[in-house]
């Protein structure tokens, strides 16, 4: 059954063909904080990496990404970049999930509705006519 999900969705974990690459010309070079695993073509110019869980190109952190760009010719498992003071640690966008940020105010209603009329007997609203119902078989209006 796994091999089957495997084959028919991409979404959740690498493809067969990325797989059967990897395994044939792939290089193992790093793997970062998040488990992601990071490869290169043997003798060839090919990087990639293969995701731990959800395949979300946010939860790359800023040193593997400029790796995998060629902005850098090692990878960061061979020659880590220098970590200024002033730089908090990667987080992955969390846009559209539960943990999301939300500003103060932001789930408030921005009008305030206002206070439903009266009601002369329970169930009808005075403000509304009564529609009556024209009875089956009955010619006048």
């Amino acid at each position: 059954m796994k091999f089957l999900l495997r084959a028919l969705t991409w979404w959740h974990d690498s493809t067969l063909g990325t797989a059967w690459f990897t395994s044939r010309k792939g290089e193992a070079v790093g793997k970062d904080d998040q488990g992601n695993k990071y490869y290169r073509e043997r003798g060839g110019d090919r990087r990639w990496v293969i995701y731990n869980g959800e395949i979300d190109a946010t939860r790359i952190p800023p040193e593997w990404h400029a790796w995998l760009h060629g902005m850098s010719a090692l990878p960061p498992s061979e020659q880590p970049l220098p970590v200024k003071t002033w730089e908090k640690p990667h987080q992955p966008n969390l846009t559209g999930t539960a943990a999301a940020y939300h500003p103060p105010g932001a789930w408030r209603p921005r009008v305030i509705a206002p206070a439903p009329p009266a009601t002369t007997s329970p169930g009808r609203r005075s403000d509304r006519p009564r529609i009556r119902r024209k009875a089956e078989g009955s010619s006048s209006p």
